[in-house]
């Protein structure tokens, strides 16, 4: 499929869609993005998105050259582009092109870079199966630094924990702060079930507020499931009845193993495959519609 990308106003053939090598997002990682779903022709929690991508900006003081009305417009526009009625919307905004120098205000004028692809984060079967998990040496970025709520183009943290799990053969890392408590996965936020009750690192803990971390307690309250948010350690997940991570991409997933311990019986556990079925029917029957 030659797919069409959005760039400053502009569509361009995947092969045709370039940007400056002097582009600070290239450069120094300077910039920011969403990463968005939608199924069944509506765009998933577009709106939190969107106000995520804005709040990012202001914290690392970049000025998106385009308002909120006109972002979700085009966005729309590059998935109308490429006919999709399912799939995953990758959008940044670098700082622009500027000198080799890391203050940007050598940069002209950032640049607005939308992307409507097919995604596949983890296969099918793993929903029913579970994810096998190993704690990471590499620890959680400091919110004394950067703080893990701005997404950030700069994702090497969280690169080197995916490295380290894949060289011990498991799915995911899990992520541990400077103080030793569970922060989040490589790319996932985390999640336990003990005594039918859910529990999840709080934003402190130096995570990224997930949109669909948001869902969950939605989920949970409906459900009439307790949840909470709460510094966890290793040994509340080693002796969890269920675990589960949640991300855009990764949707909803079982986590059955940490460190080759079994989470619970190891195998998905009721409360999670709930959750996973009230999570598909909301994203298939809510969101902003695209085709109207």
């Amino acid at each position: 499929m030659n797919l069409k990308i959005y760039i400053d106003g502009n569509f361009y053939d995947r092969s045709e869609a370039k940007i400056s090598v002097f582009d600070h997002g290239v450069l120094y990682g300077d910039g920011i993005f969403e990463g968005i779903r939608f199924y069944n022709g509506r765009v998933f929690r577009f709106n939190e998105h969107i106000d995520r991508l804005w709040n990012s900006a202001r914290v690392i003081a970049l000025e998106i050259p385009m308002s909120k009305s006109e972002m979700i417009a085009a966005t729309l526009e590059t998935i109308r582009q490429n006919a999709l009625r399912d799939g995953y919307i990758r959008l940044l905004v670098t700082r622009g092109v500027g000198s080799l120098g890391l203050s940007p205000d050598s940069c002209q004028r950032p640049n607005v870079i939308i992307i409507a692809a097919t995604i596949s984060l983890y296969p099918e079967e793993l929903s029913q199966k579970g994810l096998t998990m190993v704690t990471c040496a590499t620890r959680r970025t400091s919110p004394a630094t950067l703080s893990p709520r701005v997404k950030s183009l700069n994702y090497l943290n969280n690169i080197m924990a995916k490295i380290e799990a894949q060289n011990a053969g498991a799915g995911e890392g899990v992520m541990l702060n400077e103080q030793g408590y569970i922060s989040e996965c490589s790319g996932d936020n985390i999640f336990i079930v003990k005594n039918c009750e859910i529990a999840t690192p709080p934003p402190h803990a130096g995570i990224l507020c997930g949109i669909t971390r948001d869902v969950i307690f939605e989920l949970a309250k409906q459900h009439e499931i307790p949840s909470v948010e709460r510094e966890l350690t290793r040994y509340d997940l080693y002796t969890a009845d269920e675990c589960f991570l949640t991300g855009t991409a990764a949707e909803v997933i079982p986590g059955v193993q940490l460190d080759r311990r079994l989470i619970g019986n190891g195998q998905p556990g009721p409360i999670t495959l709930k959750l996973i079925d009230s999570f598909r029917e909301l994203t298939h029957t809510t969101g902003t519609p695209i085709y109207q």
